[in-house]
């Protein structure tokens, strides 16, 4: 292909990009109150409204338009990631929408929802045994020629922090006109640090006071380097909340934008998880259930201190991924995880204001 019919076909690309951006318009933002928490606001944006379920829709996007924009990915080559699963749905969709082949190097322990959903837009799945072996795996379909779109190693740069209705951007617009439009602190989970990182440095970027908290399963890599400003941590603990408690310090991760790390047993994860339930009639996946525990505990401090204000969080999947493993009783009971104890303690906090710790 010469290279101006290169430029030709990669023209076209970013054109359908920028057709679907404007027909994906934005999510909404959710405002919950709770009895126990008087004077502060709980607001979550349902990043499950994409097009494609969930908040890796934007991430997706950015991901392509970067591999196009550098001049990495070309006409009928053959696209390539590591994904426990999100990523991977939206980058399949993407994929399809550009008439590519797209592979999607996944854990074989990923929600069998999630598998088929990848399968049912046309990509193929490639599991492991060992999460750990994604990385390599993925790189092994790079050196075969197909386009890595590198979600882990570029994930923070694909994405414009500074504005291009990014995810950042789009919740303090949203904001403007409630009673608290400066949050006191926003909530993220980390998987690639992506967001996170992109929160912080729009935080930073407007001049907010506003603080970053990210929620995590207890454990996780991200947890422990964040404390010691260690990028070569690992985990201590395996987590069952996918897409988030990495195993080790992702590149994305950006240190310094964080204010906060507040880890988050899975058992209360999934308590969390149904009482988003309760309150917005329906389902979202485990890490919206991480996040709410960790506004939770940030609101009771918030309380404490006798200050009022708003807290923000994201809702990044949708629950029925997770029909036959989060939301199944008995698949908890073989992995050892009773949210009753977590559930409790979570309710009375809800009622009462102050931080109840698990039982």
């Amino acid at each position: 292909m010469s290279t101006i019919d290169l430029r030709d076909w990669t023209n076209e690309a970013l054109a359908k990009l920028r057709r679907e951006a404007a027909r994906s318009a934005d999510t909404h933002l959710l405002r919950l109150e709770f009895d126990g928490f008087p004077g502060i606001d709980f607001y979550f944006k349902d990043e499950a409204a994409h097009p494609t379920g969930s908040l890796k829709h934007r991430l997706a996007r950015s991901l392509y338009l970067y591999a196009l924009c550098n001049g990495r990915l070309r006409p009928g080559q053959a696209v390539v990631d590591a994904s426990s699963g999100s990523t991977a749905i939206s980058e399949a969709w993407f994929a399809r929408l550009l008439g590519l082949e797209f592979t999607a190097v996944m854990p074989a322990c990923t929600a069998p929802r999630k598998i088929a959903d990848v399968q049912a837009l046309g990509g193929r799945c490639d599991l492991v045994d060992e999460p750990s072996q994604v990385y390599e795996r993925a790189a092994w379909h790079a050196a075969q020629g197909a386009c890595h779109l590198d979600q882990f190693g570029l994930a923070e740069r694909a994405t414009d922090w500074r504005g291009n209705n990014n995810i950042a951007e789009s919740i303090i617009g949203q904001l403007a006109g409630e009673p608290h439009p400066e949050p006191a602190w926003v909530v993220c989970g980390a998987g690639t640090g992506g967001t996170s990182a992109t929160i912080g440095r729009y935080l930073r970027y407007r001049g907010l006071h506003t603080r970053l908290c990210v929620a995590d399963p207890l454990g996780s890599a991200f947890a422990s380097g964040w404390r010691s400003r260690d990028r070569t941590a690992v985990a201590d603990h395996s987590t069952v909340i996918e897409g988030i408690g990495r195993a080790r310090v992702e590149p994305g991760f950006v240190f310094e934008v964080v204010d906060e790390v507040i880890e988050v047993p899975d058992s209360a994860s999934v308590a969390a998880m149904r009482l988003l339930e309760e309150q917005l009639g329906r389902r979202y996946g485990g890490s919206s259930g991480t996040n709410l525990v960790a506004c939770l505990q940030l609101a009771a401090r918030m309380r404490e201190a006798g200050q009022r204000g708003s807290i923000v969080s994201l809702l990044c999947d949708p629950g029925e991924r997770y029909d036959r493993t989060l939301y199944d009783p008995q698949w908890l009971a073989r992995s050892g995880i009773d949210p009753v104890p977590a559930e409790a303690a979570l309710r009375a906090t809800l009622a009462s204001g102050e931080w109840h710790p698990y039982a």
